[in-house]
């Protein structure tokens, strides 16, 4: 007796030994442009500044692969706004090179900083679930993360400054 392939086929199909492709698709975008001032976390108290971030950019980190675009570019214009907050006109630097003895702009910078460094790694991640090998640079910026966020924890209380009123970016 002989079966064609595609009574097999049928017959694996209706009994469930093989699965058919699950179709995967981009979810909507859920995030929207913002000014700086509207996603800073520095003018909270510093010790959860991590969660800030996560609070601000809500994605799903469990499946990166989906994200849309426009969310990836939303992150990726964030962060470049971010690092412009510590180092131009306005910035972190410039206030605490004016004001060294302000402990709250350095308790904020390092809250910046990891608003910067989450964005920045965030970033790479949905690059690397949809396909490209950023592997390197995520473990360089991870680390250069998990450095700021046990800063931000070990100032956790400190009264944290932001630069909304100097930083025009």
């Amino acid at each position: 007796m002989r079966f064609s392939a595609s009574i097999i086929l049928s017959g694996l199909l209706a009994s469930g030994a093989v699965a058919a492709p699950v179709a995967t698709q981009k979810r909507a975008a859920v995030l929207s442009k913002q000014s700086y001032s509207q996603f800073q976390v520095s003018s909270t108290a510093a010790g959860n500044a991590q969660a800030e971030v996560m609070k601000a950019f809500p994605i799903d980190m469990n499946d990166l692969a989906n994200v849309d675009p426009a969310d990836q570019k939303v992150i990726s214009d964030a962060r470049q706004v971010a690092e412009s907050a510590e180092v131009d006109t306005g910035g972190f630097n410039e206030q605490i090179k004016a004001d060294s003895s302000n402990d709250a702009l350095a308790v904020g910078k390092t809250k910046n900083k990891v608003l910067k460094l989450q964005l920045e790694v965030m970033d790479l991640m949905i690059s690397q679930a949809q396909g490209k090998d950023e592997a390197d640079k995520i473990t360089a910026e991870q680390k250069k993360l998990d450095t700021n966020i046990a800063a931000d924890k070990k100032n956790a209380g400190k009264t944290s400054a932001d630069v909304t009123k100097t930083f025009t970016g």
